[in-house]
């Protein structure tokens, strides 16, 4: 029987599960982190709260101790790989640019960024 805490169509959710692979670099009791598959930076990672909810709004408002742990598992991640300094991205909605309805959080780093907000 799956997790209560998860939707068996997801991407992410099957990520979390070990059923789809991906190259992890990270990971807590509440999230994991892994590679994007399509990088936009040198550091591209994304931090997935094992509980599947849709965007961070609702993350917030149902479990903001999970929310601190993606943001906590995002530093650590940036510490190891960009000397700290990153980018935290969170996409709420299709026109925001969220592929994915399993709230995610991209770390971007690893260069100067510039600033392209569209």
């Amino acid at each position: 029987m799956p997790d209560p805490g998860t939707e068996q169509s997801c991407l992410f959710c099957r990520i979390v599960a070990g059923e789809i692979p991906a190259t992890i670099v990270a990971s807590d009791d509440s999230c994991i982190a892994f590679r994007d598959i399509t990088p936009q930076a040198p550091l591209h990672v994304l931090v997935v709260p094992r509980l599947h909810l849709p965007d961070v709004a609702a993350l917030a408002a149902r479990a903001p101790g999970v929310l601190a742990d993606v943001v906590a598992l995002a530093s650590k991640v940036a510490a190891s790989e960009a000397d700290g300094q990153f980018r935290l991205i969170f996409n709420t909605g299709a026109r925001s640019g969220q592929s994915v309805f399993h709230v995610h959080a991209h770390v971007i780093g690893g260069a100067e960024l510039g600033w392209s907000p569209a």
